[in-house]
């Protein structure tokens, strides 16, 4: 199951997979807030009050872990943005070399 969910990854461009894990990241981000507002407003027996502090833990954790992704990729996507212009100037150069120094002779 893993390797189908890798494979189809695959196929997702890096941009588009920033976008999914930023919405997840405000929904995350919305839940805690939620979460939040909910312990200070509310009177809550101690049994409520230790499970929702889990509950806020876990979100940090996949907050920090989605942080972590996102820095990951958005280093990828820049590292990609870099081939694509090393890949332009290279070509634009060769233009230039090759076919504009012959239109000049």
């Amino acid at each position: 199951m893993a390797k189908l969910k890798d494979r189809r990854r695959e196929k997702i461009s890096v941009a588009t997979e920033i976008d999914r894990l930023e919405e997840r990241r405000a929904r995350c981000k919305d839940n805690l807030e939620r979460a939040e507002f909910k312990s200070r407003k509310e009177k809550l027996s101690d049994n409520d009050k230790h499970d929702l502090e889990d509950e806020m833990t876990i979100i940090n954790e996949r907050v920090l872990k989605l942080d972590k992704e996102l820095e990951t990729l958005r280093g990828e996507n820049r590292r990609n943005m870099l081939l694509s212009v090393a890949l332009l100037v290279v070509s634009a150069l060769f233009y230039y070399v090759f076919f504009h120094n012959e239109e000049d002779s």
